[in-house]
């Protein structure tokens, strides 16, 4: 007979268990009548048994159908341990645990996608916008460190002083400008003008990258520019910088295949908060681009943007100062002259000079210097404008002389062209993908004004053309080599822009011939619109034909009337590796070379 305990009265103490048996030791002593009493755990998976002798066992039960026969046979006694009852309260906090805990990850990831951005429910705060807010902005950056750009650091130094002290400007009748358009090439300090500007202004602070407005959900960006505007009139007066703003500001219904609707909502909602039938009294926006060919008009017009600054290039004077200002920082020797590092650098920006003498300080760090030389600043000079140096590159005795050459030809040529630049180095040291380079320092007038005259581009094809002329002359036509490839390319770009752009064709007159407009998204390529006929199409080829001929006479003739200069000047760059401005002058004076009209 089978017995089914429900009391329990006498289940056997866990603590009691001495050993656990085999199942086929536990077989054998239940058919050898040593077991008296068995108790099988609600799974059947386990059994606890007492045998005859009072002692207590455990052993793990096999899906064997016949052991309850074997057991009944023997005149065990069996007890099925029941289930215990879990606490209802235990079973509904664990069947809820998962669920809480999904929804509690959901709900962190949310918060984390949108920046933590607003509090409470954190779908209302997808539209917030991501602007960062300084009470008291501490940027460590004011005006004193900024350099070289004077007139834009006057124009934002005023906007400060309005804020600052507006009842000076409203006794005249002023008002405070709604928005300040910094424009420049990159690297020219307009970041660094807003974090000066947050820095001397007294007033709260909004920043954000034009590009955080834009998101794949239609409708967000325009609800964050909203929210960053509510922001600003609870802050009034304030400075908002938007950086980039061509990100989303660019021309509407320009697209190849129509406009972005999300972007375009966005510029819309912005145009209105920046002047639309509220007003934005004390709230100033001041936003950087280096492309404001492709901002809509209607972004540009006063009353939205009443000023743009242009952040250009510094002149000498401008990146003398840039230099001392990022030298405080520097060990420089006592022979380091910035005033010759400014004169070596026209069209540097502001982050090229400090590039330059950040390499400076590398160059001498890396040389186990404990000062950075005129060496370290030329040697970056050099590394920014063509790259490091490969003078671990081997060099056969022929590629050296052909080099030599090639390099000596460019810096004669351009010594004996009237009004041109100076030479200021000659190397045949490997950089970057040249295989030699000479250095001409250009005129600080004519950078600065960006003039150039007809004579000074017929002598800049003659020069680019000095090289493969050389080539020519002592090797023969046979044996040029493809060194002057891009020489050949700059020499078919200018001739092409004397013609088309700068009229200085005698055939076709002072005529510009190849338009381009809109499609800034198509490519300048693509867009130039072609306003002439195969006609004109065929001369414009003849005259570009003509201008580059009539340069590569030049320089042949420069050359030849100079093979003997050219062959010594080839020799020095070969023993030396480089010649500066100083001993090509004294090869020159010796020579007695003089500049001279070439045809």
């Amino acid at each position: 007979m089978i017995f089914v305990g429900t009391a329990f009265l006498d289940r056997p103490n866990q603590s009691q268990e001495s050993r656990t048996l085999r199942y086929s030791d536990f077989i054998e002593a239940v058919q050898e009548n040593q077991i008296s009493r068995v108790f099988i755990s609600p799974d059947n998976g386990t059994a606890q048994i007492i045998e005859n002798d009072g002692g207590r066992a455990a052993v793990n039960l096999a899906p064997d159908n016949d052991l309850l026969q074997l057991l009944t046979e023997h005149d065990v006694d069996i007890a099925v341990q029941p289930p215990q009852q879990a606490n209802p309260w235990q079973q509904a906090a664990s069947s809820l645990l998962f669920p809480i805990l999904l929804l509690g990850g959901l709900f962190f990831l949310f918060r984390r996608s949108q920046g933590g951005a607003g509090g409470g429910n954190p779908a209302m705060s997808f539209g917030k916008s991501k602007a960062r807010l300084q009470m008291e902005p501490s940027t460590q950056v004011t005006f004193g460190d900024v350099a070289g750009i004077e007139g834009a650091k006057l124009e934002l130094a005023e906007v400060v002083d309005f804020l600052k002290n507006p009842d000076r400007f409203t006794a005249v009748g002023a008002k405070i400008p709604k928005g300040v358009l910094l424009v420049g090439p990159p690297g020219t300090g307009k970041t660094l003008l807003a974090k000066a500007v947050a820095g001397e202004a007294a007033v709260p602070f909004f920043s954000i990258s034009g590009s955080e407005f834009v998101e794949m959900f239609v409708g967000v960006g325009a609800s964050r520019v909203r929210d960053l505007f509510e922001q600003a009139k609870k802050n009034a007066p304030c400075i908002v910088f938007i950086d980039e703003i061509d990100a989303v500001g660019r021309q509407r219904g320009a697209g190849l295949g129509g406009g972005n609707d999300e972007r375009e909502q966005t510029l819309n909602q912005l145009l209105t908060e920046m002047d639309g039938f509220e007003g934005n009294t004390g709230i100033i926006i001041v936003a950087a681009t280096n492309r404001p060919d492709v901002l809509d008009s209607a972004l540009l017009r006063p009353g939205r943007f009443d000023r743009q600054v242009v952040v250009d290039r510094p002149d000498y004077l401008g990146r003398l100062q840039i230099l001392k200002v990022h030298a405080r920082e520097k060990t420089l020797s006592k022979d380091v002259d910035l005033d010759q590092v400014a004169r070596r650098t026209p069209g540097f920006t502001g982050a090229d000079l400090a590039n330059l003498l950040n390499e400076s300080a590398i160059l001498a760090a890396r040389r186990e210097h404990t000062e950075v030389s005129n060496i370290e600043i030329s040697d970056a000079i050099e590394r920014v404008m063509a790259g490091p140096e490969k003078k671990d590159r081997v060099m056969s005795n022929k590629r050296k002389e052909l080099v030599a050459y090639h390099e000596a030809g460019h810096a004669l040529v351009g010594a004996v062209m009237p009004d041109y630049d100076p030479v200021q180095k000659i190397s045949i040291i490997p950089r970057g993908q040249a295989g030699g380079l000479t250095f001409f320092t250009p005129s600080e007038e004519r950078m600065e004004s960006g003039l150039y005259s007809r004579s000074y581009l017929q002598n800049q094809m003659a020069v680019a053309l000095g090289g493969r002329v050389a080539e020519e002359i002592v090797y023969g036509e046979d044996e040029v080599t493809t060194g002057a490839s891009n020489d050949l390319k700059q020499v078919a770009q200018v001739a092409r822009q004397m013609v088309t752009r700068f009229g200085m064709s005698e055939k076709l007159g002072p005529v510009a011939l190849g338009r381009s407009q809109g499609g800034m998204f198509l490519g300048r390529d693509i867009a130039a619109e072609r306003d002439f006929s195969e006609d004109t199409a065929a001369t414009i080829d003849d005259e570009v034909s003509c201008l580059v001929d009539i340069a590569y006479k030049r320089a042949t003739k420069a050359l030849l009337e100079n093979r003997s200069v050219l062959d010594e000047l080839a020799e020095m760059l070969i023993e030396k590796e480089t010649v500066d401005s100083e001993d090509l002058q004294q090869l020159l004076i010796k020579r007695k070379v003089k500049v001279a009209e070439y045809i």
